[in-house]
């Protein structure tokens, strides 16, 4: 009986992380776990995902260390970020204190009304309740077939190249994050855990590939700590958030305060 029971338990969580495996994607994949199944990225991914690996960086390293980095927004502080839903607001505390990169990339995103329009293309809530993920670029077209969704990232219009963000994981007890690579957060808890209301980066294969799309946890997640970046939390309207289906699109995302806690290179 109890084997039986294990075993059951462990077809369900195959089923849940099959669930969110994007067929074919080359940049953007939704939340799955360190162990889950890593055939649907491509040989560029996986080169990429060799590279970061090689080029991990230790806790005691700062963020200057971490090659293009300087380049990208900051956010030194906290700001909230109203993101409307078929007329609902949901209210996102996004905290740049313990993920300043994950967050400064977000709220530069926001203001630069990327999200307004976009489509909430993945809605898992069987076998049990999982993520809610939007935030392709690709979305805000309704001539872009459904299977492309999910694989877009966020062109700068300056330089005509996509924007990537490092994983940014900052364990309790650390002064600075850990860029380049997952963290162990089995052995050690982060500060920023996949908790109910969570919103992080959806990301492939590779460590470095988050861009623009992003998702809301809709149960606590614990084995996704580590392996992808929390940046904040919803404060209010999480009711709206377990209302959203597949197709949903966002009307608008605003930052309510702290948009002066965001820095951006060379302004």
């Amino acid at each position: 009986m109890a084997m039986r029971l294990k075993i059951s338990q462990f077809l369900l969580s195959l089923v849940i992380i099959s669930a969110l495996m994007l067929g074919g994607c080359s940049t953007q994949q939704v939340a799955s776990n360190t162990s889950s199944p890593t055939s649907t990225a491509t040989s560029d991914t996986s080169e990429s995902s060799t590279q970061t690996t090689t080029e991990a960086t230790s806790v005691s390293q700062t963020s200057s260390d971490i090659p293009g980095i300087t380049d990208l927004p900051r956010l030194e502080g906290k700001a909230t970020v109203v993101v409307t839903v078929k007329g609902s607001p949901i209210t996102i505390e996004v905290d740049g204190t313990n993920a300043p990169i994950t967050a400064g990339n977000f709220v530069d995103l926001v203001q630069k009304g990327v999200y307004d329009g976009l489509a909430f293309h993945r809605v898992v809530r069987e076998p049990q309740p999982f993520v809610v993920q939007g935030g392709d670029p690709q979305s805000k077209d309704p001539k872009v077939s459904v299977d492309r969704l999910g694989t877009g990232s966020y062109i700068d219009p300056k330089t005509g190249n996509a924007r990537y963000i490092p994983l940014e994981i900052k364990p309790k007890g650390s002064d600075t994050p850990i860029y380049n690579k997952p963290f162990d957060a089995t052995a050690q808890a982060v500060v920023l855990p996949h908790k109910q209301g969570a919103v992080a980066m959806a990301r492939s294969q590779s460590p470095d590939s988050a861009s623009a799309q992003f998702y809301f946890a809709l149960a606590d997640l614990a084995f996704l700590d580590g392996s992808y970046a929390v940046f904040g939390n919803v404060t209010q309207g999480f009711d709206v958030v377990n209302k959203i289906q597949q197709g949903d699109r966002i009307d608008s995302a605003k930052v309510t305060q702290g948009a002066e806690n965001l820095k951006i290179p060379g302004k």
